[in-house]
């Protein structure tokens, strides 16, 4: 099961970088955004150098080119997460636009005041504004699912709360802070036993689970390519056919229409219907070809490579006297290892890192509300991919030694 780690990481141009003052470049920031393989790179490249087009409209050969380039990335991202159909991948620019596209167009048109959405206390702020939007704007009630002393979810409160009998369950598959791994069709199969439609933002777990619609039954999943080897600037929607057919479009423009009058206009077939104007055309061949990438290396393998490296990190970083790691076991989360050093603010750990080429996020990571129910401002916060190696969390370790020793 274990990757060819040596090769994997020749085909990622970046890391052979070294910073201003020699130092090679040790990247655990995947969670904020994973670095580009060379194929995903030349892929959107030979795009530019030899189908440059816009597509759909066009009946001359590089327009034909590009919309079959594009169009075959949306069936090879169906496959991936095994949707029922291409026509239910919907383009976005990202997890974020996702979510709100499901909070402007779906709830807009079926949420009123008084209705009952259930969050969790670990969602990302894109998961969050949109609903603390919506709540202004109509009234709707929301409730929280806690999280626990040891980052899992409080699973026994949110059946309390499906008995008021939510019209939303909207939730993260994985937490970008805490790691931790929710059970995702558990979740799903008790809000649709209880009449609710159930959104999942998936930004972290499709880059490093096998996801699978029909398994899951998710109703609308979220999630972003730059995050799994792919370019920034496009992420995708999933939604059950009958759920987009139902809903009105996000917005209006060229390419969403079946046909446009002075007075009217009737919306196009799904999934063109919420994808107005000229699209990321580039950036959907290279999700294509990032699709393609990590299928050939096989999600199971990255998973368990993954597993492998963050339960290094794990042991290696309780060794730190002064370090405090938040989240779950190693067996029930993701590639994410947040901490703080006891007497160090996280921004400082992160800078002092850099000096030798460490690249960590610090901060609320966009989960303010998370950090404060730990009586927390910020973490530290070293994240791991198919890249990642062992050998960089010894060097991460040896970092916050010197951090200490120069904060005495």
């Amino acid at each position: 099961m274990s990757l060819h780690i040596n090769e994997i990481r020749k085909d990622f141009p970046i890391l052979d970088r070294e910073t201003a003052n020699g130092k090679r470049i040790i990247y655990l920031d995947s969670t904020a955004t994973s670095q580009k393989p060379v194929q995903v790179i030349e892929a959107m490249n030979d795009y530019y150098r030899r189908s440059n087009a816009n597509i759909h409209r066009g009946v001359h050969t590089l327009a034909e080119e590009a919309t079959a380039m594009y169009e075959g990335a949306r069936e090879k991202i169906a496959k991936f997460i095994n949707a029922a159909s291409s026509r239910e991948i919907i383009y976005t620019r990202n997890t974020t636009e996702s979510i709100n596209l499901v909070a402007y167009s779906w709830a807009r048109a079926n949420l009123k005041s008084g209705d009952l959405v259930i969050l969790t206390e670990m969602e990302h702020h894109s998961n969050l504004v949109p609903w603390h939007m919506l709540q202004m704007e109509r009234g709707i009630e929301l409730e929280f699912i806690p999280v626990t002393e040891d980052g899992v979810l409080e699973l026994d409160t949110y059946k309390t709360l499906l008995n008021r009998t939510p019209k939303l369950v909207s939730f993260t598959h994985m937490s970008n802070v805490l790691g931790t791994i929710n059970p995702a069709a558990e979740i799903i199969q008790l809000a649709h036993a209880a009449g609710a439609i159930v959104m999942v933002d998936g930004a972290q777990s499709v880059p490093h689970l096998t996801v699978d619609m029909q398994a899951l039954d998710a109703d609308f999943y979220a999630f972003s390519a730059h995050k799994m080897c792919g370019p920034t600037g496009i992420g995708v929607l999933y939604g059950k056919s009958a759920l987009l057919e139902s809903m009105p479009p996000f917005l209006g423009g060229g390419d969403m229409i079946k046909e446009v009058k002075l007075r009217s206009f009737r919306a196009n077939s799904l999934p063109h219907k919420f994808e107005a104007g000229t699209p990321a055309i580039a950036e959907a061949i290279g999700f294509g070809a990032a699709v393609d990438y990590l299928t050939k290396i096989g999600m199971d393998k990255i998973a368990a490579h993954e597993h492998e490296v963050t339960e290094y990190a794990l042991d290696r970083l309780e060794e730190i006297p002064g370090v405090k790691v938040f989240g779950p076991s190693a067996d029930k989360k993701g590639g994410v290892t947040a901490f703080t050093l006891e007497g160090v603010h996280p921004h400082d750990v992160a800078q002092i890192l850099d000096r030798d080429g460490i690249a960590v996020r610090a901060g609320h990571h966009c989960a303010q509300p998370l950090h404060e129910k730990f009586g927390i401002p910020a973490t530290s916060r070293a994240s791991f991919y198919l890249y990642s190696t062992k050998e960089e969390v010894d060097l991460l370790v040896s970092g916050i030694y010197k951090v200490k020793e120069m904060f005495g």
